[in-house]
């Protein structure tokens, strides 16, 4: 007979989680096993379990025929057993082993990865297996770009766990990506870039990563060089990390405003993001007022961008306008008074983007402290 973890989920009954012997259907149409809901009624509950409506006082109990029968012939056949996950060791032990063929590591990291992509106790398997130190080699080998691609396309999935995150930095993680964003593939460029997205969802690691060598200069190079893949990737990463204030220093250094305004103005709204939280640091907002057509690009995106766009864009011009009348003169110039003016007084429009417009109308008539 079929154990109970084999059962289909709509066999269990909701109340005790165990297959139903006497399903029963309340009159909000939900189906119970008979002996879970009469205890539910008899402690004097009139609402269903599930739903939270209110119940008659003497609810029926409708017998689910068809779904016994579901069971009783389900519980008759002898299911195929499920196959063993292989264990990570041995898939681990061909990534290390000398002898091991390319086809053998490609094909181990294939079912590494597979398996990996959405079950995190398959995930912390693999970590506890002293996994992350031999795809980090396989990162780092000139062996073959695919190998690379795919051994960080794993690390991508460790990553996926917050538990993961700052062990995957203490291994050595960042290192063997920024080498990635920097001699990589295409591929192997975009997957590294969201490997940082990933892994500065922590905290501690947006410093740890803004702090390695080379890594934010690497992503800027990324927008500046990449497709428009590797530029959506590289745009969500400086994202990520320039939520911690000493990288957004960091990436205006390393030229990242000029080019950020050219992909805006190309269509990836991601950059006029990455510029509003930018535009918060000093180094940031004096790259900005010198990039020629900035307040012109921000304009297109308060007309025809979205709601995000919109709002990011204001962002950014309050940010500069604040601090440079030469902005809020170019603004003024460029109708972006009267832009704002008009959301704030349009009655669809969000209360987010309205309190962000009418700031910047407060600042570009002279009313701000």
């Amino acid at each position: 007979m079929a154990t109970n973890h084999q059962f289909p989920d709509d066999f269990k009954c909701p109340i005790s989680l165990e297959i139903m012997s006497d399903p029963v259907i309340l009159s909000s149409g939900h189906t119970f096993d008979r002996v879970s809901i009469q205890r539910w009624l008899d402690a004097g509950h009139r609402t269903c379990p599930i739903t939270k409506l209110p119940l008659p006082e003497n609810p029926s109990l409708i017998p689910n025929h068809a779904l016994r029968s579901l069971i009783s012939n389900f519980a008759l056949v002898s299911p195929p057993k499920p196959r063993p996950y292989p264990e990570p060791q041995a898939l681990i032990s061909r990534l290390t082993s000398v002898s091991s063929s390319l086809d053998s590591k490609l094909n181990s990291l294939d079912q590494l990865t597979k398996l990996s992509k959405r079950d995190s106790a398959f995930r912390r398997k693999i970590t506890e297996s002293g996994a992350v130190s031999a795809v980090l080699n396989c990162i780092g080998s000139s062996e073959n770009p695919i190998l690379q691609e795919k051994s960080l396309s794993l690390l991508l999935n460790l990553s996926l766990d917050d538990d993961n995150k700052v062990g995957l930095v203490a291994e050595g993680a960042i290192g063997r990506v920024v080498e990635s964003l920097q001699t990589g593939s295409a591929d192997s460029r975009a997957v590294a870039a969201t490997i940082l997205t990933s892994l500065a969802v922590v905290e501690v690691n947006k410093a740890t990563i803004g702090e390695f060598p080379y890594a934010i200069s690497a992503l800027v190079s990324l927008l500046r060089e990449g497709k428009v893949r590797e530029k959506k990737e590289a745009a969500t990463a400086l994202y990520a990390l320039c939520s911690y204030p000493d990288n957004r220093r960091r990436a205006a250094q390393c030229g990242a405003v000029p080019i950020l305004v050219g992909i805006a103005d190309s269509g990836i709204e991601r950059a006029i993001e990455v510029l509003g939280l930018l535009g918060k640091s000093k180094e940031g907002r004096e790259a900005m007022e010198r990039v020629n057509g900035l307040v012109r690009v921000l304009v297109r995106v308060l007309k025809n961008g979205s709601s995000r766009g919109v709002e990011y864009a204001l962002l950014t011009l309050s940010s500069l306008c604040c601090y440079s009348e030469e902005m809020c003169v170019e603004a003024r110039r460029e109708g972006v008074l009267e832009i704002c003016m008009g959301l704030v007084e349009d009655e669809n429009e969000n209360e987010k983007i309205k309190r962000k417009a009418s700031s910047l109308v407060e600042v570009l008539r002279g009313n701000h402290s």
